[in-house]
């Protein structure tokens, strides 16, 4: 009787794997657009995930930025296919992704999940703006940032200059620090290929952003129109930075880790690799603005979207896996890692992130830059909008038109390309 019990419970057992469910298969597109040793970590969590929940198998697919993202969503849901069942997309494509009905609202899955209604409650109200619309919860914030002016505070010190605190002060250090015209090292840099971002803290420093709502744009209000004149000034007046459109995303940290130039603007999503690379002693601030003792920063980044087409069993398994990754412990490793500020509250209140804030003051500088920040450009009809807008800026920074004709024109095709969705 004892062996054919065993028999009998092997035999249950062999048809027991035979018979059982296969995996739940999700997927998650990620955007590798920063320098920073991200994917390795994304790799380590999903493997970290599948190991506690055999149940679920997840595969990762790097693309090469956020519009590479978004245009593979696009390209296999409207051929028929299924989209990544996660994919970190702008937080400001939100209007765009639901109005194309590319992703599903997690109103449900927040309610059906344990402690849902408390984890969404966690996450920073600066960052859930672009989270919410029409009433629904779209997206989760995932990797978020703000734009920073990076200074060499050694520069500074070596040339008895204190940090500027105004647009004047920045344009003065910017001068007084540039060398042989540039040819040795520039005052500063500001990447302006894709303008608009690295743009919006000089408009907010002007006295307004560059839009109200979804469907309301600035583009032509004196305040942004003297900031378009101030990017000019800082090579036409002070001579500090080269002129033009500067096509220097990813050159303009190397520039300034290597000595070559003494500021820029840029995201605190390149925080990490700055302070690895470079030999001096960085600063990290808000971009001062026109008034003395004025700060100013934008919001910016990405979320975490549940694309649409997928069935309740992926939905409840990319949602939990999306709890995983944005676990209060993962958030503040992710942001030591890279730069990006915490987007949950109790991430930027555990012991591990505290001490890192000690250890690395840039770090505190960076998510105190956060308390200057209005929100990025989002709009219906946004890449219309952002191309409109990118368009014009570089038109005026090239000197084809002059700042106030480029922005009127850039008001009156912006709000003809909004007018549909008043």
């Amino acid at each position: 009787m004892k062996r054919l019990a065993i028999v009998c419970s092997l035999l249950i057992l062999g048809f027991a794997a035979v018979f059982a469910a296969p995996p739940v298969e999700i997927s998650l597109a990620y955007p590798v657009a920063v320098d920073a040793p991200i994917t390795a970590m994304l790799k380590g969590w999903a493997q970290d995930y599948m190991t506690q929940n055999p149940g679920v198998k997840v595969t990762l697919v790097f693309s090469g930025g956020y519009p590479d993202v978004k245009t593979a969503v696009q390209t296999a849901i409207q051929g028929g296919a299924k989209a990544p069942t996660l994919a970190v997309m702008l937080a400001t494509d939100v209007y765009d992704l639901v109005n194309a009905k590319y992703v599903d609202s997690l109103d449900a899955l927040v309610a059906q999940a344990p402690g849902g209604q408390a984890f969404v409650k966690d996450f920073l109200p600066a960052y859930m703006g672009n989270s919410t619309y029409k009433g629904k919860l779209w997206s989760l914030p995932f990797q978020r940032s703000a734009v920073v002016l990076y200074y060499n505070a050694d520069l500074f010190a070596a040339a008895k200059l204190q940090p500027p605190k105004s647009w004047d002060e920045m344009g003065r250090d910017a001068q007084a620090l540039t060398v042989d015209g540039g040819k040795t090292r520039w005052g500063i840099e500001i990447p302006t290929e894709n303008p608009y971002w690295t743009f919006q803290p000089l408009a907010i420093g002007a006295g307004k952003n560059v839009y109200t709502d979804d469907v309301t744009v600035n583009f032509n209000a004196p305040e942004v129109i003297d900031a378009v004149q101030f990017y000019l000034d800082l090579s036409q007046k002070y001579k500090a930075t080269p002129a033009g459109v500067q096509s220097s995303w990813g050159s303009s940290t190397q520039n300034f880790a290597a000595g070559k130039t003494a500021m820029i603007i840029h995201t605190t999503g390149s925080l990490a690799g700055i302070l690895k690379s470079a030999q001096f002693k960085v600063g990290v601030m808000a971009v001062p603005g026109r008034k003395a003792g004025s700060l100013a920063s934008v919001t910016g980044g990405g979320n975490l979207y549940l694309t649409a087409g997928h069935s309740p069993e992926e939905q409840k398994a990319a949602f939990a896996f999306a709890q995983f990754l944005l676990d209060p412990a993962r958030v503040a490793q992710f942001s030591q890692a890279t730069g990006y500020i915490p987007n949950r509250l109790s991430a930027g209140k555990t012991a591990a992130f505290k001490a890192w804030l000690d250890k690395v003051p840039q770090a505190a500088d960076a998510v105190a830059a956060l308390a200057a920040a209005q929100p990025e450009l989002a709009t219906q009809n946004l890449n219309g909008v952002k191309t409109i807008f990118n368009k014009y800026l570089q038109s005026a920074f090239n000197g084809s038109q002059s700042p106030k004709e480029a922005m009127d024109a850039a008001q009156k095709e912006s709000d003809k390309a909004l007018d549909d969705y008043r």
